[in-house]
């Protein structure tokens, strides 16, 4: 029979907690220890499975459950993703941090888009997307095997972006900007890229005759060529001497990476100045439609196929189409 606890009684029967972290003990010889990690709640449900019997219902809520969806899943998200899950997270553990995994019901998915929706639509669209991967991903690691909660909750429809940008907008925009800003905008009209691949752009990413740039978001490889009014720019940059340099493409006059902050800054005050309302993002379609060849959009933007591209460009101007006569 073993030696009964003199510290941390509250513990079930095989389960220890030493130099901070906790273990799962048998109770037979040679006794096994089975390190369970530091975080209480996540130990209870770990040493549950051990011992083949039903978690702590403690070690069941939403918290815990999105607290090991932050360490084990979102890490291998796109950076964007990451930033964008922990807002979300975060937001949903004020709502649901203390309720049991069980116990959230479609309705209160429900209320909990309309109350959200007040405010943004579009966020409480992504939001309750999360709470159903959570959800599953809790029905994987046996929290729960209830169905999902967020099934048949209808979210607000969303219109997607329809603005074009036309070439004296952009010119008047371009008029305004500092050259740091210049360079982030023409090498993004001229790339079809995101902003934030535009500004990753390392000069070492420039070799073999192309600018090499892996996609944040999809994690799509594409080599551009240098050739062109791209080319020339390159070089055009590569070749201006600053105080210090840095290792990005696009830098200010220091010789500082532009940041994606600076760059916000930099464009809103430049758009103020010229009287027009688009957004950085909508270089990229602008480019995708100036080729005016979908399969070129299709390749140079990175779309898995091409009914995305179709979309992304007929949406900003239409389909051209013949006359009856």
């Amino acid at each position: 029979m073993g030696r009964k606890r003199t510290a941390n009684k509250d513990l079930p029967r095989g389960l220890h907690l030493k130099g901070g972290r906790y273990y799962h003990v048998t109770s037979t010889l040679p006794r096994k220890w089975t390190a369970l990690g530091a975080d209480r709640l996540q130990a209870l449900v770990a040493w549950a499975r051990l011992e083949g019997t039903e978690p702590d219902p403690a070690a069941r809520t939403f918290e815990v459950i999105a607290r090991r969806y932050t360490i084990e899943v979102i890490p291998g998200k796109a950076s964007r993703t990451q930033r964008d899950n922990l807002i979300e997270l975060e937001n949903l553990t004020m709502v649901f941090g203390a309720v049991l995994i069980d116990a959230i019901k479609p309705f209160h998915v429900r209320q909990y888009l309309d109350k959200r929706g007040q405010a943004a639509k579009a966020r409480a669209n992504r939001e309750k997307a999360l709470l159903s991967h959570v959800f599953n991903k809790a029905r994987e690691w046996g929290y729960t095997d209830a169905p999902n909660p967020c099934q048949g909750v209808k979210g607000f429809k969303e219109s997607g972006r329809d603005r074009y940008v036309t070439d004296a907008e952009y010119r008047a925009v371009w008029e305004h900007a500092d050259q740091a800003l210049r360079d982030a905008m023409d090498v993004a009209l001229l790339t079809g890229q995101r902003p934030a691949d535009v500004l990753k752009i390392k000069v070492a990413d420039i070799h073999d005759g192309a600018l090499w740039i892996v996609q944040n978001k999809t994690g799509a490889k594409r080599a551009i060529e240098l050739s062109g009014e791209l080319g020339q720019l390159v070089a055009t940059i590569n070749g201006r001497t600053y105080v210090r340099r840095s290792a990005f493409l696009i830098q200010d006059i220091s010789g500082k990476p532009l940041s994606a902050l600076a760059m916000r800054s930099r464009f809103d005050k430049a758009r103020t100045k010229a009287g027009v309302s688009f957004q950085f993002r909508d270089i990229r379609a602008k480019a995708a439609t100036d080729t005016g060849d979908l399969a070129h959009s299709q390749r140079l933007l990175g779309h898995r196929n091409r009914d995305m591209t179709e979309h992304y460009v007929r949406q900003r101007v239409g389909e051209r189409v013949k006359p009856l006569r």
